[in-house]
């Protein structure tokens, strides 16, 4: 086992931060997320056109690049770093989900960026429901794919990321498996859990260049202790994180035993981590991180719709629990 980043993968997360940054800085992800829309379909397609990211862990014969989901991983940390809005995540779920048992029919067009797809995660609450071209819906091991049909835009919590509840309409069967469907859980875990690392590591980045330039009572806050501290602990949940993350994307790819223990731990252990620091990181820019102004608030948002995406904590922390037999 080996954790750490290949050139070819620090290539990899060179090329999209560099891409996210320019094509979809912060105020640009505001203007997006109060569009009609909800996100910029122009950055979407770029990112598909440009760097192929929709089609990543789709196979070659089906238009994809064939990679791994430790590269998945790589990308979704930026993704989340960048909060990037739209259906980016949503359609990723969709395309593991083919791409593991499904038909695969659909992936073409999925990897071209030409069809927005998303999964049905919570009987008919799906991510960027309204948005989406195809609903996978999920009844138990049985899927279907869903076009048309009613869509209600849901108020969700998060800004950034829109939901829909999807009429429960006839659609075509596209997937039966038992066994199968347990694989594409803990790769959601697992897929989720890395765009929870970008949103920790960005929320800590926040809070550490603030806290080098604001001065309260003649002092940088960075050098009173108790922030130290706090910082400290805030570094320590992101290394941690990491590690767990990386655990997790190589047994998805080489070790698929190890897989349902190392996907429970993901979501038991980052979730958590990452709601914990950008909580943190909002109350350490005291007032200002209150202010709609700030994009602390913004972190905040994702870190704890992304908490509850894939079913409250416990229900991870149960499972992981069973998995150790505890």
């Amino acid at each position: 086992m080996n954790l750490v980043l290949t050139e070819e993968q620090r290539e990899l997360r060179g090329t999209v931060r560099s891409f996210l940054a320019a094509a979809s800085p912060l105020p640009d992800v505001r203007r997006a997320a109060e569009s009609e829309s909800g996100y910029d379909p122009a950055v979407y397609r770029r990112l598909n056109g440009e760097l192929g990211l929709a089609g990543l862990i789709v196979p070659q014969e089906y238009g994809g690049a064939g990679a791994g989901y430790a590269e998945l991983a790589i990308v979704l940390e930026e993704t989340g770093a960048a909060l990037l809005p739209g259906p980016f995540l949503a359609t990723t779920l969709a395309a593991i989900l083919l791409t593991e048992l499904g038909d695969k029919e659909l992936l073409p067009d999925i990897a071209a960026g030409a069809t927005v797809a998303t999964v049905a995660l919570d009987g008919d609450r799906a991510l960027n429901g309204a948005e989406a071209d195809v609903v996978l819906m999920v009844d138990g091991a049985r899927v279907r794919a869903v076009r048309g049909g009613g869509r209600t835009p849901l108020t969700t919590l998060d800004p950034t990321r829109r939901q829909a509840r999807v009429e429960a309409v006839a659609g075509e069967a596209v997937a039966s498996s038992e066994a199968g469907m347990e694989r594409v859980r803990d790769l959601f875990a697992v897929a989720v859990a890395a765009e929870q690392l970008g949103v920790l590591r960005a929320s800590l980045d926040a809070i550490v260049a603030y806290s080098r330039i604001r001065v309260a009572f003649g002092r940088l806050i960075g050098s009173y202790q108790g922030v130290k501290h706090k910082l400290a602990d805030m570094h320590c949940k992101l290394e941690q994180a990491e590690s767990i993350v990386r655990n997790a994307a190589w047994a998805a790819d080489e070790a698929p035993g190890e897989l349902p223990l190392a996907a429970a731990l993901a979501q038991a252990y980052v979730g958590r981590a990452c709601f914990e620091v950008a909580r943190d990181s909002l109350l350490l820019h005291g007032g200002i991180g209150f202010t709609w102004e700030h994009d602390a608030h913004l972190y905040y948002k994702r870190a704890k719709s992304d908490e509850v995406l894939l079913g409250p904590p416990r229900i991870h922390r149960a499972r992981l629990a069973d998995l150790l037999e505890l």
